[in-house]
């Protein structure tokens, strides 16, 4: 039997852990299958004759809301150029309503319910004999009359027993792709705009398995392994011995978290700084700060340990903090969204994910839909339009806001400019900027166009010169500064006020005084000058610009010089003093 399984990913960079589950496992039961990834942007027609190319004898195809439309539409044409194949559906967006997919979708055989891995397996087992089918728990079908016979989704109680995905080919192909790994399964909270509140407690790995198959991941260079646990750290006696293996391990290989930062104590949240800068990543859900919101969805926040952990974090400067907000949730308008805003940005993330609710199907909020006066997409991924609290106007606004957000912050080019105009010019109120930001993006038709990193300096330029004309020259100053401290220093716009030749005799002349040089760069020697302007840049500031970078007082002359370095890969920069720099000026 020539069975092959497929998933459509979003994007390229991303890989299916599913199908891979349910190939390690069919091989240790001696049933060898295909898998085939393709992505959303592949055209249906391709997809269907490299399928079709295969022959096979059974397709399952992967299903989640980013590809169920189109995983049903290349399951309807296979059915058509490959009638006598058996089309398998499994995967979150199937394990629910089911009855509906299979008498809305006639060239569907099989729906695998739940966690697949034992479940597929029987069902290709026996296959042979369609009547034993019917009497597998969790596989749903039909009945000779027509009507669905469906059984509760699939639980693996013990998941040892699941083989590590992985084989040797797929380590090297997916290097430098993201890995997706988990640790766990379930979730021990039961927040209602999640699948996880339909099943009850976790499940573990063994710490020993899960360090083991890690260390074949380290070995083999990957670049980054992504949980997909949905509370990595909810239980210390699992979590913190693999934190503690992994701080240990040498390598570049990145680990991505989905963490409850208030669930994490001080032995907990030491042993992740423990590790080296750039091992760790923590995506942290705070979701809302509206305690009518989170008593609605059955969540917790903890906000005083919220703070105090991330604030540690952020402080130590080593973990990459990537935090989340929900749009559409139950009992908060905009100006309660408004303050979870402020209240999560305050913590000052290197990235804020702006999501939008998405009723999913066997979520407790799609259950409770009409109680809030819900109004959302009747198909994948079902997101929020309106609520009782939040108007469609809203929620296209804060649309507009996440994009232009995305760009503009989460790009991480801007923070010099943005705090500055948070503080000068918003009172603090980080909401009211991306919110005029927002209004700005729109009305120049920005919301509809893609934008390179050159381009959104220019936008931002424009945004400070319609707000802002009297402080315009600042701007650009503070502009020039987040120019030089991202992308190691290579992207500087034209239009910013850059020195040019006009400090080329002061710059030559400081780079010549070894003595004066190494009061600075200690290690610095000098090589040539083209190896030197690649590692080194210097630019001058006018004071109050200056003294903005670089958070302190500035030396009471017109302007100050400040040294920028990229030698390391990290970005420093430092004032030079005026006697330094300045030699025949009056100070």
């Amino acid at each position: 039997m020539n069975v092959l399984v497929t998933a459509l990913n979003a994007q390229y960079v991303h890989s299916s852990l599913a199908i891979r589950y349910l190939k390690s496992y069919c091989r240790s039961a001696g049933l060898e299958i295909q898998t085939r990834e393709y992505t959303i942007n592949h055209e249906l027609l391709d997809i269907l004759a490299d399928i079709y190319s295969a022959r096979p004898d059974v397709v399952g195809l992967a299903c989640y809301i980013w590809n169920i439309e189109m995983s049903l539409q290349i399951a309807c044409l296979l059915k058509k150029v490959l009638p006598d194949a058996v089309i398998v559906l499994g995967g979150p967006e199937v394990t629910y309503g089911v009855e509906e997919i299979l008498t809305d979708h006639p060239y569907i055989d099989y729906i695998v319910r739940g966690e697949g891995e034992k479940l597929f397996c029987r069902l290709l087992l026996n296959l042979p004999d369609r009547d034993s089918v019917k009497t597998i728990e969790g596989i749903a079908c039909r009945r000779e009359d027509g009507t669905v016979l469906s059984g509760s989704p699939g639980i693996i109680t013990d998941l040892d027993t699941i083989p590590f995905p992985y084989s040797e080919q797929d380590i090297v192909q997916l290097k430098d792709k993201i890995i997706y790994y988990e640790s766990s399964r379930g979730c021990p909270f039961s927040c209602q705009y999640c699948l996880s509140s339909a099943t009850q407690g976790v499940r573990f790995f063994s710490p020993e398995r899960v360090c083991k198959d890690l260390e074949r991941l380290i070995a083999a260079d990957v670049k980054q392994v992504k949980f997909v646990d949905r509370t990595f750290n909810a239980g210390k006696e699992h979590f913190l011995p693999i934190v503690r293996f992994l701080a240990r391990q040498p390598g570049r290989t990145n680990f991505h978290f989905e963490i409850a930062a208030d669930l994490l104590d001080k032995e907990a949240l030491d042993a992740f700084l423990e590790a080296p800068a750039g091992r760790f990543q923590m995506e942290i859900g705070v979701q809302s700060t509206n305690e009518p919101t989170l008593a609605e969805i059955r969540r917790k926040n903890h906000w005083d340990k919220i703070v105090e952990n991330v604030g540690r974090i952020r402080e130590a400067g080593t973990i990459h903090l990537h935090l989340d907000l929900i749009v559409g949730l139950p009992h908060e308008s905009l100006g309660q969204f408004a303050q979870s805003f402020n209240a999560v940005f305050s913590l000052k993330p290197h990235q804020l994910q702006i999501g939008f609710l998405k009723l999913l199907k066997g979520s407790g909020i799609r259950a409770n839909a009409a109680k809030h006066q819900y109004r959302y997409m009747d198909w994948a991924p079902y997101e929020v339009l309106a609520n009782a609290r939040l108007s469609y106007r809203d929620v296209r606004q804060l649309k507009i806001l996440e994009a232009a957000f995305n760009y503009v912050y989460n790009g991480g080019r801007f923070h010099y400019l943005i705090d500055w105009l948070i503080i000068r010019r918003y009172k603090g109120d980080a909401f009211a900027f991306f919110w005029d930001l927002a209004g700005f993006w729109e009305a120049g038709g920005l919301h509809l166009l893609a934008h390179s990193p050159k381009n959104l300096y220019k936008h931002l330029r424009d945004f400070c010169a319609s707000r802002f004309s009297s402080d315009l020259e600042l701007c650009l100053h503070i502009l020039k500064a987040d120019a030089l401290t991202a992308d190691q220093g290579q992207i500087r716009p034209d239009f910013l006020p850059w020195n040019l030749d006009r400090y080329a005799q002061e710059r030559n002349a400081f780079w010549r005084d070894e003595e004066v040089v190494s009061r600075y760069l200690p290690q610095f020697t000098f090589t040539n000058w083209r190896e030197l302007n690649k590692r080194y840049h210097i630019e001058v500031f006018g004071l109050n610009a200056a003294a903005y970078l670089l958070k302190q007082p500035v030396p009471e002359h017109k302007s100050v010089a400040v040294l920028f370095s990229y030698d390391s890969g990290t970005i420093c920069f430092q004032a030079i003093k005026p006697n330094d720099f300045f030699k025949g000026e009056s100070i």
